[in-house]
């Protein structure tokens, strides 16, 4: 690990936080997941061609992390955007329901 504030050592903790089992990542953070899953690919292919094996697998492990996180995070999202009908009725059924209702009926001649 490079010296505090290097771009080493907050490369080495951003990894530590993605491998966290957890770490909850909020909605807003996807964009920055996503940036953090592109550098761990360009890393790769880096350590790949300077024959870095070792760093290989430690950036694999984290990059299979990040991807499983943004996934998570996609089913998060994509259940909050679903709606589920519990079966209440909405404020225009009943109003509508009412109203039927309180409408007296004509007189019979």
């Amino acid at each position: 690990m490079g010296s505090p504030g290097s771009e080493q050592t907050i490369s080495w903790f951003r990894e530590a936080c993605v491998r966290f089992p957890a770490l909850i990542v909020h909605a807003t953070e996807r964009p920055r997941l996503v940036e953090i899953r592109d550098n761990l690919l360009t890393r790769i292919l880096e350590a790949e061609r300077e024959g870095w094996l070792g760093e290989i697998e430690g950036l694999q492990s984290s990059l299979t992390h990040a991807e499983e996180k943004l996934a998570q995070l996609d089913a998060q999202i994509s259940r909050k955007q679903e709606s589920v009908d519990l079966g209440i009725p909405t404020f225009r059924e009943i109003v509508a329901r009412t109203t039927a209702a309180a409408t007296p009926p004509e007189p019979r001649d």
